[in-house]
């Protein structure tokens, strides 16, 4: 997977983010929005997002949410609801705005295939299944995710993808 050392990502495209440092440097923690907030949103956004000068909306409750529900379930919710609510979002801004899922323990959660690119997420209990998210979320477009480092040599800090289609 290609890595990305540009900050970039918090000013465009869709992030998933695990690491506190990371949302620290585009929210504050009030800044922060609720999944349901982000769902109501969708179709009446608003002209200034909360956090990075009006440049980035930050959405916490997505893993709960996925937790919450089986794998069929789950993959269901995120190809018809979250998809769809995604393509608003970059619809709306015009491609000039970052939106910025936080999931802290995501770096336990989410997985990446060295070989494919193919990135899934990864259930927790009694479910302990993956759930395909580069086939849902973008369309198997693997190339495109790139990981999210803040420093040369540091861990990932996320995922970023420019645009889903």
């Amino acid at each position: 997977m290609r890595q990305l050392l540009d900050t970039v990502w918090q000013r465009r495209g869709t992030s998933w983010v695990w690491d506190e440092e990371a949302r620290n440097q585009v929210c504050a923690a009030s800044e922060v929005w609720s999944l349901r907030q982000f769902l109501r949103a969708v179709g009446n956004w608003p002209e200034d997002l909360p956090s990075n000068g009006s440049n980035t909306l930050v959405v916490a409750g997505l893993d709960g949410s996925l937790d919450l529900l089986g794998p069929t379930d789950a993959e269901s919710w995120l190809g018809d609801t979250i998809k769809p609510a995604i393509l608003s979002f970059q619809d709306e801004y015009g491609g000039d705005a970052a939106l910025v899922f936080w999931l802290p323990g995501g770096n336990t959660r989410i997985k990446a295939q060295a070989a494919t690119d193919e990135v899934s997420w990864l259930c927790h209990t009694p479910h302990g299944h993956q759930i395909d998210l580069g086939r849902i979320l973008w369309g198997q477009a693997n190339e495109y995710p790139q990981e999210i480092l803040l420093r040369e040599g540091g861990k990932a800090a996320g995922l970023f993808h420019l645009r889903i289609t």
